[in-house]
């Protein structure tokens, strides 16, 4: 992945970003933080590119995302996003708010599944 420059800004974006999680993130974050996803590390709201990921796993090249409803009402900007992502070599996997909310289980597997095959 091309690394751009962060500046102090687009860091304190980002810690914003960290400290307003939503409960959905907060809950995946408790999931996957120190290791405990099958060892592999994932940050939180890491900068990439122009862009802020919800979690990423660097040695994956995998980014999750967990939407909330505002990504359903215009999802072109989404795609955007995932084609830039993609042309880095990281493949984005999104779950509603919801599905991380109630489907907790299902989720990890998910990203368990996919991240074993990469």
């Amino acid at each position: 992945m091309h690394k751009l420059p962060l500046d102090e800004e687009r860091l304190e974006f980002a810690r914003e970003l960290r400290r307003s999680s939503t409960n959905a993130e907060n809950l995946v974050w408790r999931r996957l933080r120190g290791r405990q996803l099958a060892g592999l590390k994932f940050r939180r709201q890491h900068p990439a590119g122009p862009y802020v990921l919800d979690f990423f796993c660097s040695e994956k090249r995998l980014a999750v995302e967990i939407d909330g409803g505002q990504h359903y009402e215009d999802n072109h900007r989404d795609e955007v996003r995932d084609q830039w992502l993609a042309g880095q070599g990281i493949l984005v996997l999104r779950f509603s708010a919801r599905e991380a909310m109630v489907e907790t289980d299902a989720v990890l597997e998910r990203i368990l599944l996919v991240a074993s095959e990469r």
